[in-house]
């Protein structure tokens, strides 16, 4: 059996089929192109076969190849963390916007490290500050971190809990899926960390909190930036308006949606 002939008998979108044969093969996709005459071998078969049969049963394809792209950069992936997602990118964007020369960040609830090791490879300037409360996750984000040649300040942290000091930004993608939402058992959600999903409440727990703790930790005129879910922006602009943060907003994502929302804390207007 050739690749070709392997490839042809996928009962899987046909780009991921390539992804997982050619990482099966540890070839590029080009190379696979080059090669797809060649014949396979029964245990290369029975590889890349079992690699189509575990994607068909719905398990993620980063999950499968241990990697994802995000912002341009490869990442190790492993269960223990959320799979970057390019609607994520407005947060970097976003971020690197607010965020002033030498400016001091830190990134909540970091995961594989993909937000923060973004923002440090793009502004070598910035002092960068990321937290976790998964030693799991904190683990695969320091191989990322060593990966790309990014100094980055890991800390297991509740939230705010361990930060010391000021900060110019604070940004965070944190469970924000409400625990009665269906999506939690359809497609890749199936297969990452529930506790990075969802606050196993109404979706708001953990973003309240952040709102509410962030202002003793920025600087005058500081910015806050969160990711949200696709219904949740009027929500957290509310809370932020609420909590006395200026200059709220929410900002779209390539799809149109509503994904980031945030707002600026002058400590001297806050307190009149």
């Amino acid at each position: 059996m050739t690749i070709r002939d392997l490839l042809r008998l996928a009962q899987i979108d046909p780009l991921e089929a390539r992804i997982l044969t050619a990482h099966a093969l540890q070839c590029s996709r080009v190379q696979l192109v080059i090669r797809e005459n060649d014949a396979l071998s029964i245990e290369q078969v029975n590889d890349i076969s079992e690699l189509l049969h575990r994607r068909m049963q719905g398990e993620p394809v980063a999950y499968l190849t241990g990697e994802r792209e995000f912002y341009g950069l490869n990442f190790k992936v492993t269960r223990d963390v959320l799979i970057p997602r390019p609607e994520t990118e407005l947060l970097v964007e976003l971020a690197m916007e607010k965020l002033p020369q030498a400016g001091r960040v830190a990134d909540l609830g970091t995961g594989s490290g993909a937000v923060a090791i973004a923002l440090a490879h793009t502004r070598r300037d910035a002092q960068v500050i990321a937290t976790d409360i998964s030693d799991k996750a904190l683990a695969v984000a320091h191989h990322n971190a060593e990966h790309h040649g990014v100094k980055i300040q890991f800390m297991r942290s509740d939230w705010f809990e361990l930060l010391d000091g000021f900060f110019d930004l604070v940004v965070s993608n944190p469970p924000y899926i409400a625990a009665s939402d269906v999506h939690l058992s359809e497609g890749d959600l199936r297969f990452e960390p529930s506790s990075a999903l969802t606050d196993h409440a109404d979706g708001m727990t953990a973003l309240s909190a952040i709102i509410e703790d962030a202002p003793a930790h920025l600087k005058p005129s500081g910015w806050l930036l969160l990711e949200h879910g696709y219904d949740q922006a009027a929500a957290v602009r509310h809370q932020l308006t609420r909590a006395g943060w200026r200059d709220v907003r929410s900002w779209k994502d390539l799809a149109g949606i509503e994904r980031v929302s945030g707002g600026q804390w002058d400590a001297v207007v806050s307190k009149k």
